[in-house]
C-alpha cells in the first residue's frame, strides 16, 4: 500500500479505532504509540549486479509498558493527525510503499507490509504481513522460477550470491 492510500484510508475511517494485526490472530496491543516516521531511500545492488532505487515510509509502533492496562485503541483520526504533523515537518513521499515497524517480547523486530484491511464494528483493522527475502537476479543466477519458489536463498557456488 502506498503512503497516500494509507493516509486516505485513515481519513475515510477517522471515527474508528485503529488496530494492527501483525500475525494471523495476533494484534498490536491497545497501548501502542506511533514513535517514529522514517522516510527511507533504498539505493541497492543485488547479487546479479543489478541496481535499484526506491523510497519507503516506515511507521514505527511501540507498546508502552507504563500503559499495559490500556484497553482502548488509538483512533484513525489521531494517527492521521500524527502523520499529517510529521508530513508538515518532513514531507513523506506519498507514492512510496508504507511499512509498519513493530516488535514485542514474543515477536522479532520486523518491517511489515500492509497486506489488506478490514472495516468492522467501529474498527479499522490493518492486516500486516512479512515479505520473505528473494533473489532478485534469478536469471543471472540460473535458477528456474519454480525452483526459487521452493528455495529460501541462493545456494553457495550457484553464482548467485
Amino acid at each position: 500500500m502506498k503512503t497516500q492510500e494509507f493516509l486516505d484510508l485513515l481519513k475515510a475511517h477517522s471515527d474508528k479505532s485503529l488496530l494492527f494485526e501483525y500475525q494471523m490472530g495476533r494484534f498490536v496491543a491497545p497501548n501502542y504509540h506511533i514513535t517514529e516516521i522514517k522516510n527511507i531511500t533504498i539505493d541497492s545492488v543485488d547479487c546479479g549486479a543489478g541496481t535499484d532505487f526506491w523510497k519507503e515510509t516506515i511507521i514505527q509502533l511501540w507498546e508502552s509498558p507504563e500503559e499495559k492496562d490500556t484497553t482502548t485503541y488509538m483512533t484513525a483520526f489521531k494517527a492521521l493527525g500524527i502523520l499529517n504533523k510529521v508530513h508538515s515537518i518532513k514531507p513523506m513521499v506519498l507514492d512510496a510503499e508504507v511499512k509498519l515497524e513493530y516488535s514485542n517480547a514474543s515477536f522479532h523486530t520486523a518491517q511489515l507490509f500492509v497486506n489488506g484491511y478490514e472495516v468492522m464494528q467501529g474498527q479499522l483493522l490493518i492486516k500486516l504481513a512479512i515479505e520473505k527475502t528473494d533473489c532478485k537476479a534469478k536469471e543471472s543466477c540460473g535458477i528456474p522460477v519454480e525452483e526459487m519458489q521452493e528455495a529460501s536463498s541462493c545456494a553457495p557456488g550457484s553464482g548467485c550470491c
